[in-house]
């Protein structure tokens, strides 16, 4: 097994010749793509599209800042537009992870790696989970790293794994052998209606995040939407103690006694900009008895952190993404919309994907991240805690071994222009 130290003493025997060095800094970055399946509107349709051709950002076209060396697609389905998206781009499609990752050589022959695990027909558990390769691919790249001496940038989208101790030897990997893991998914970075960014060391109470979506799914984006928030409280990320997650009327039991968490939801839910309505107009006020009778189905994770701070979810069906937070210096409500205007609903393209793809460009050229993975092990850690607790029967999952601490990046790198 190859070590941290010997990694570093290839990627200086590497650097050790000035010219060679000169042409590296000069040629362009090249990326393996490895995605599930390529269907209209999957992941691996949008992130394939922004590294082949480009995408909107600032007011005006962006080209692509690397390029799509090879391309390895796992499943071609019947709504596939996979092949069409390689023949159209002129793409090298490969048979496997590591041909993808060496060319076709014995060695590594990329700057980075991109690898999109979401959508397709994979197996489920009986709790629920959809088994997306993630993991499995991670660790074929990691091998290709240690039987060539050195690695490069790895971007996995969404969460890491349905397996707790699979996240932690993903993040662990990446510490071993000194390579940039970038994860997650556009919440993050996306816009924010109004453009709120809350100072480092903000004295926070409580983060609240009122979404849509399923288990196992967009709970990962609520808890995401929470986390890039809570992260920036005075003393940064300490890891959680427990994960609640409930539905029905157990859920506003639950909720009836948390005056702060009650004040949050409502507060989150007010930004939302498709509220369950009766002809063109709510039907009555915002209010808790208003929500159990327009939002039944909802479902709430409530977590408790190991330093006594608190983060809810609601997924509630109302296709959007809405975060309030309390101020524990002054009592003040605070928060914003994440806008993810989905195709569809108003929108063609899901720009939002534009920042996503933009960051993980900007790790490659750079060989550097801007935020700590510690985040998305945390929010997959939350999700894993749903998913227990859920099929537990709605009981407290308690999280012993998530403690998991980081501080959140100096700016928040959320879209603003």
């Amino acid at each position: 097994m190859i070590q941290r130290r010997q990694f570093t003493s290839a990627l200086l025997a590497s650097c050790a010749i000035p010219s060679l060095l000169g042409k590296a800094n000069q040629a362009r970055k090249k990326i393996a793509f490895l995605g599930t399946t390529v269907f209209t509107h999957s992941h691996s349709q949008h992130f394939l599209d922004r590294f082949s051709v480009g995408y909107m950002m600032g007011g005006k076209w962006r080209d692509p800042a690397c390029d799509v060396a090879s391309v390895y697609i796992d499943k071609f389905e019947e709504n596939d537009i996979g092949k069409a998206r390689i023949a159209k781009y002129g793409l090298n499609q490969v048979s496997s992870i590591a041909e993808a990752l060496t060319l076709g050589g014995s060695k590594l022959a990329v700057d980075g790696v991109v690898i999109i695990g979401e959508h397709g027909k994979y197996p489920r558990n009986e709790k629920g989970q959809t088994l997306y390769p993630r993991y499995k691919w991670f660790k074929e790249v990691v091998k290709v790293f240690e039987a060539s001496g050195r690695s490069v940038p790895v971007f996995n989208d969404k969460h890491l794994s349905t397996d707790w101790a699979e996240c932690k030897e993903m993040v662990a990997d990446s510490k071993r052998l000194n390579f940039p893991f970038y994860a997650g998914s556009s919440l993050p970075v996306t816009w924010r209606l109004p453009s709120l960014e809350l100072p480092l060391n903000v004295p926070l109470r409580e983060s609240v995040c009122v979404a849509y979506g399923g288990v196992d799914s967009y709970d990962f984006h609520a808890l995401e939407t929470a986390q890039c928030m809570s992260e920036r409280r005075k003393g940064g990320e300490v890891g959680i103690r427990s994960v609640h997650a409930v539905k029905g009327d157990k859920l506003w039991d639950m909720l009836a006694p948390r005056d702060i968490t009650t004040k949050l939801f409502l507060s989150a839910l007010s930004r939302s900009h498709n509220l369950p309505v009766d002809t063109g107009y709510p039907s009555d006020r915002l209010s808790i008895a208003w929500a159990k009778r327009a939002l039944p189905n909802t479902i709430g994770y409530f977590i408790e952190h190991l330093d006594g701070f608190h983060t809810a979810i609601f997924l509630t069906g109302i296709q959007d993404f809405n975060y309030a937070g309390m101020r524990a210096d002054t009592g003040e409500i605070v928060g914003c919309q994440m806008m993810l205007p989905m195709p569809g609903h108003g929108a063609t393209t899901a720009d939002f994907f534009n920042p996503l793809s933009y960051n993980v460009e900007q790790m490659i050229v750079n060989g550097s991240t801007r935020y700590p993975v510690e985040r998305t092990l945390l929010t997959s850690g939350m999700v894993i805690g749903g998913v227990e607790s859920l099929h537990a029967g709605e009981t407290k999952f308690a999280t012993p071994d998530m403690k998991v601490v980081y501080q959140g990046p100096q700016e928040s790198m959320f879209w603003q222009s």
